[in-house]
């Protein structure tokens, strides 16, 4: 079969989607139900199988993978370490609520890797499971009932954190749960108040202060925050917002819970995403690359805090498949890979090597508005044209989405923040070859606009 694209790493063979794909997609359509992820319905690739940092779909195309289920798949695909530990326990036994030998190991690690004194962990299988036991731990410890989050946030689609939820998703989902409010986050190139750091002097922060004496009954209970904003487009704050954050939930009487379900585990360049602040949360929620693409999630606190009651009630904050054997083994693998592979220096070192890069290519590229991350959690914003805030409009994100598909790249560039987020295993080498790809898009996007 004739070549279309090829690079060293990546290999596409036939137009994207190619037949088989999009066979398969659309026999899917008749059965499932719609609104699955974006990046699919837009692709209408079907995978077939992974290795390393590459996808291959069910026409044979191999693409990098810049985009790794929204950050998930930690370790890449078939990780030997991964996928041999797998096997041993599929082998032995897959489900269960039991203590298990994995369950065990995984604690402990957790315990030694933890952020501070939150060396006591409980597991899920959802991020917003998670959430929802993180806000359920800290009513039970504080006896107080408000929380407070974040305009652009993003913590689940469940109803318990609905109200959290910083964008259109809960659109005509209402009413909102009682007691949860929002607040800016702190954005500065999009500051809600048009002020400019550091001379803001934290108004972002000082305004959830008059919010709670406005608005709230006083009676928070935590404010929950991402180190990063994820979903947002991977918006990195203000330096010293957390800790900001920090003196206010104390201040207050509340906890400090960090979601850290997209930082954790190396994504940013350290193991968890408040580190590089150093302050200590109360609670942190942890999942996606946590477990190399198994579903587990969990929550990490100190003793006072999780014991509390109801949540440290018998079976209070249990979960029917959390810390099953499977998801124990998961997260034991991946971790354990984590630490003795160096990833969360590989993520430092690459992600600054590849923030570089993109650094570039906005100083030759009137679209590329803003480049911004940690480790291997970027982002990128196109915009209108040079010295212009207004983001990139729709038609044209896509067209860059589906320049980059066919030519041997997946990563989440349908919006106009574009969010990469590399296995924590790639090299420069292939990293390069990806942001060649884009730089390829990018080029052919700006000569398309027409304003």
């Amino acid at each position: 079969m004739e070549v279309i694209k090829k690079n060293k790493h990546a290999q596409i063979i036939t137009e994207i989607p190619g037949p088989k794909s999009l066979k398969l997609f659309e026999e899917e359509q008749f059965y499932i139900a719609p609104g699955i992820q974006t990046i699919a319905t837009r692709s209408k690739i079907a995978i077939d199988r992974g290795e390393g940092c590459f996808v291959y779909d069910a026409d044979g195309n191999r693409y990098i993978d810049f985009f790794v289920g929204v950050g998930v798949a930690s370790l890449g695909y078939n990780h030997p370490v991964y996928t041999e530990l797998m096997k041993e326990q599929l082998e032995k036994i897959h489900v269960g609520s039991f203590t298990s030998e994995n369950r065990v190991r995984l604690t402990k690690l957790l315990s030694e890797i933890a952020i501070g004194d939150l060396k006591r962990s409980q597991f899920y299988s959802g991020g917003a499971e998670a959430v929802e036991a993180a806000l359920r731990m800290a009513k039970s410890y504080t006896k107080k009932t408000e929380f407070i989050g974040f305009w652009n946030g993003f913590h689940g689609k469940t109803a318990g954190v609905l109200g959290l939820l910083g964008d259109s998703f809960k659109f005509d989902l209402g009413p909102l749960p009682a007691g949860i409010y929002t607040s800016p986050y702190a954005d500065c190139r999009h500051c809600e108040f048009n002020r400019s750091f550091p001379g803001c002097n934290w108004e972002c922060v000082d305004h959830i202060r008059k919010k709670i004496r406005y608005e709230t009954t006083n009676n928070i209970a935590a404010i929950i925050v991402e180190p990063i904003q994820g979903t947002a487009g991977n918006v990195v704050p203000a330096p010293g917002f957390l800790k900001q954050l920090r003196i206010l939930a104390d201040e207050i009487g509340a906890l400090l819970i960090c979601d850290e379900m997209i930082t954790g585990f190396g994504r940013t360049g350290k193991m968890f995403g408040s580190q590089h602040e150093e302050i200590v949360p109360d609670i942190i929620t942890i999942g996606k690359g946590f477990g190399g693409g198994f579903p587990v999630t969990g929550v990490m606190s100190r003793d006072e805090i999780i014991f509390a009651k109801p949540f440290g009630n018998p079976s209070g904050s249990s979960s029917s498949y959390g810390g099953n054997p499977m998801a124990s083994t998961a997260a034991y693998a991946t971790l354990k890979t984590i630490i003795e592979e160096g990833l969360v220096e590989n993520s430092a070192n690459v992600g600054a090597f590849m923030i570089n890069k993109f650094n570039e290519l906005k100083n030759r590229i009137p679209i590329i508005g803003d480049v911004r991350g940690k480790g291997l959690m970027i982002g990128i914003e196109l915009v209108k044209g040079k010295n212009s805030k207004d983001k990139l409009d729709k038609v044209y994100t896509e067209m860059f989405f589906n320049e980059c598909l066919k030519r041997g790249l997946i990563v989440m560039g349908y919006n106009a923040d574009i969010r990469v987020y590399p296995p924590l295993i790639i090299n420069k080498e292939i990293a390069e070859e990806g942001i060649s790809i884009m730089e390829e898009a990018f080029t052919y996007v700006a000569e398309k606009i027409k304003y």
